[in-house]
């Protein structure tokens, strides 16, 4: 029997991973009834990730209160995977963009406190390990604002205390830090922190300079920004006597890395390679005659640790035609074709989505099949 792979990431603002690749194998079957079509919802540590993981493990969810990019209230979902040893935590969900009106967004102010209160009822509920799916952050802050929440005081060059929910035009205002109260059995907790860009924290390549400005900072917010961002990767770097700034995938989420690393067990994963892990990907892929994948917009980062690219790569290695579907194509997409075999693109607004992706993906099945 032809088996197909449905394995998009979500179509942001318009249709999630799992709805795009019900979707596909909708269209497929519509052309190719013969053909065995398996629904692969993907993340890359971004939004989704929390669901892709908790769709293999076969998971439960909770809801914790906590305060919004801006401070609003918020419910955040956190997973619970291998016995409820496991929590993830999906940084979107407490400090998101998409929380955000576009008007009201400002790097300068959002925090990641509300990820911090997510993390400390995690920590607080006898987990072993948290996996932090930091992709689609409305934040530039360092992870500061997440550590006040996780007991950490900074302080200006006064001595005076800063209020909790630091945003990242306020990083270059601390002086010192003092942790003393961190969640009880946070040092029992290793966090795999998933990340979906393998960007550095600072400079060119930086957080504040890629991308700053899609989170509504201007020229100048930007160069604030990566000046906080040094700043703060100075000051934790003086207190572990590591370099922080420079590993990939410290630029994820605004910095949001830099303090876990110094300050607690983490590591780095990029977030597809996790999730694909979790899912047996490869060996799916391998055992198909096709795959579609998508995204909503295909550009030069979808090959930087982004679902398209690295499925794209798996199909490379399994041999396997692989075909993407996407919203639109931006600058740099040429280069995915070196993985892809065809791009298809929906050309139709956003509130019909799912009914092109079914239609392009009949046409990408009677033409690759």
């Amino acid at each position: 029997m032809i088996r197909v792979i449905a394995c998009p990431d979500s179509f942001k603002g318009a249709l999630n991973a799992t709805a795009a690749a019900q979707a596909i194998a909708s269209g497929v079957q519509r052309t190719r009834p013969d053909a065995e079509t398996i629904p692969v919802p993907m993340a890359d540590g971004g939004e989704g990730t929390l669901d892709a993981i908790l769709n293999a493990e076969r998971g439960n969810r909770r809801r914790v209160a906590a305060h919004g990019p801006l401070g609003d209230p918020v419910e955040a979902p956190v997973g619970l995977i291998r016995g409820a040893s496991v929590a993830v935590v999906e940084l979107a969900c407490a400090s998101g963009y998409a929380l955000i009106p576009p008007e009201l967004r400002d790097p300068l102010r959002t925090t990641t406190y509300g990820l911090g209160e997510v993390v400390r009822a995690a920590v607080e509920s006898d987990v072993d390990e948290i996996i932090l799916a930091v992709g689609g952050s409305a934040t530039v802050d360092g992870g500061a604002g997440m550590m006040q929440a996780l007991g950490l005081k900074l302080y200006d060059a006064n001595g005076r205390l800063l209020a909790d929910g630091i945003g990242g035009g306020q990083l270059r205002d601390i002086a010192r830090f003092v942790w003393d109260n961190p969640p009880e059995g946070l040092e029992r907790v290793r966090f795999t922190i998933a990340c979906d860009v393998l960007n550095p924290a600072c400079g060119a390549n930086g957080a504040a300079t890629v991308f700053g400005p899609q989170k509504g900072a201007d020229a100048g917010g930007v160069q604030t920004l990566d000046a906080g961002l040094a700043h703060w990767a100075d000051l934790l770097e003086q207190a572990t006597g590591r370099r922080l700034r420079d590993e990939p995938g410290t630029g994820a989420a605004g910095g949001v890395a830099l303090p876990l690393l110094a300050m607690c067990n983490a590591v780095l994963v990029p977030g597809v390679d996790l999730v694909s892990q979790m899912i047996d990907l490869s060996g799916r892929i391998s055992d198909a005659d096709l795959v579609l994948t998508g995204e909503g917009r295909l550009d030069a980062q979808s090959m930087m640790g982004k679902v398209v690219g690295a499925i794209g790569r798996m199909c490379c290695v399994a041999e396997v035609p692989c075909a993407a579907i996407v919203g639109a194509k931006g600058d740099g997409w040429e280069e995915c074709l070196r993985v892809l075999d065809r791009v298809y693109t929906l050309d139709a607004p956003m509130e019909q989505t799912k009914v092109r992706i079914e239609q392009v993906a009949a046409t990408a099945a009677d033409e690759l099949l």
